[in-house]
């Protein structure tokens, strides 16, 4: 129970503190490694904080590829979790904006390159989506939740929304689709309080060449992928 309420306790300063570091590094400037510096110690020290354990299994995927990662979502310690499994792939986040309109935060994940997605409004989710494209080909590797929200039904995957399939397509980088189990279980959505028994398992499936999709084919790769990781979620949470 003390280091439930000590996480939440320490979280929100932790984020301040990253949040100030990150806004002095100028992106002009900075090398990759100073430009990547504190989004990855702050998914570090959540993680530390939290007190969970993660079991990953990075597949086919080099520790430190290009890819675009695509995966489900069940938690905000999703992120976390992947800035500490995916320290050397130097990856950003598409989030949707009301995480932008967080103060200081909001700012801070801006100028770190994170994407920012706007689903009230197609034609500026689709700048957007461009925007991430963009930013894969300058040599990040963005991380999409297909499923668009964190989901609450921990028994199988939410139907994908096709906005992951474009960036992917469009970008025209290696995918790597992955499956997270128990982060749900340990803060799920609404939950301000986590539950650190549970262990956090990551497992990154067969790399998928998106040449084999035309964009016209995007509804394809879209049925294709999601058969692919519920086969592999289900056989996630049968391990415990």
């Amino acid at each position: 129970m003390f280091r439930r309420l000590f996480f939440i306790i320490l979280l929100v300063p932790v984020t301040i503190w990253y949040s100030l570091k990150m806004l002095k590094v100028d992106p002009e400037t900075a090398t990759p490694e100073e430009y990547d510096r504190w989004g990855l110690a702050w998914g570090a020290a959540a993680v530390k904080l939290s007190g969970i354990r993660i079991e990953a299994d990075m597949g086919e995927a080099a520790p430190d590829g290009h890819y675009v990662f695509i995966g489900n979502h069940q938690s905000n310690l999703d992120i976390p979790v992947l800035f500490k499994v995916l320290a050397g792939n130097r990856i950003r986040f598409v989030a949707k904006k009301s995480l932008f309109d967080i103060p200081l935060y909001g700012k801070a994940l801006g100028h770190a390159g994170h994407i920012c997605i706007d689903r009230d409004n197609r034609r500026a989710a689709m700048q957007s989506l461009n925007d991430a494209v963009a930013v894969a080909q300058g040599g990040i590797s963005p991380v999409i939740f297909p499923e668009g929200t964190r989901n609450t039904h921990l028994s199988e995957l939410m139907e994908f929304k096709i906005g992951a399939m474009v960036l992917a397509l469009k970008a025209g980088l290696p995918v790597v689709p992955f499956v997270m189990t128990n982060t749900g279980r340990v803060m799920g959505k609404g939950q301000f309080f986590i539950d650190n028994r549970p262990v956090v398992r990551f497992k990154a499936l067969p790399i998928i060449d998106p040449s084999q999709y035309t964009l016209k084919e995007r509804e394809r790769f879209k049925e294709d992928l999601y058969a692919m990781m519920n086969k592999a979620y289900q056989e996630l949470l049968a391990e415990g």
